[in-house]
C-alpha cells in the first residue's frame, strides 16, 4: 500500500515542485525519499515473521516517524484536498496500528523468543 501511495504522492509532488520553479534534483530527492521509505516498510514487513529485537525497534521508530509526519501533514493546505486531509489521516491510523502492535507484551515475547 505504501509503495503505491508513495508513487502517487511522488508524482503529485514532482508536479508541484516543477510548477513552483524547483529543479529536477528537488523532484528526484522527493521521489527517492518516498520510495526509500516504501522499501523500508516492505523489508520490515518481511522480517516480522523471523522476529528479532532489531526488527521490532526499527519498526517502532518507523511507526513513530510515520505518526509525526502525518500529524505535521494535517496542518498543511486548506483541508480541501485528499492529500491534505485523507492521506495523513490514513497514514496516522496505519502508523498508530503498527506502533500499538509493536509495544504490546505479546510482541515483546515474540521478538525475544529463541530462534
Amino acid at each position: 500500500m505504501q509503495l503505491t501511495v508513495g508513487v502517487l504522492v511522488a508524482g503529485l509532488l514532482t508536479g508541484i515542485v516543477a510548477n513552483a520553479g524547483g529543479s529536477i534534483a528537488d523532484a528526484v530527492a522527493i521521489v527517492s525519499v518516498l520510495l526509500g521509505l516504501a522499501a523500508l516498510s516492505i523489508v520490515l514487513g518481511t522480517k516480522l515473521a523471523t522476529g528479532g529485537a532489531g526488527v521490532r525497534i526499527t519498526t517502532i521508530v518507523y511507526a513513530t516517524l510515520m505518526i509525526v509526519a502525518c500529524l505535521s501533514g494535517l496542518g498543511l493546505g486548506d483541508g480541501s484536498g485528499l492529500i491534505f486531509t485523507g492521506g495523513p489521516v490514513i497514514g496516522l491510523a496505519c502508523g498508530g496500528t503498527i506502533l500499538a502492535s509493536m509495544v504490546t507484551t505479546q510482541a515483546g515475547t515474540w521478538f525475544n523468543h529463541p530462534r
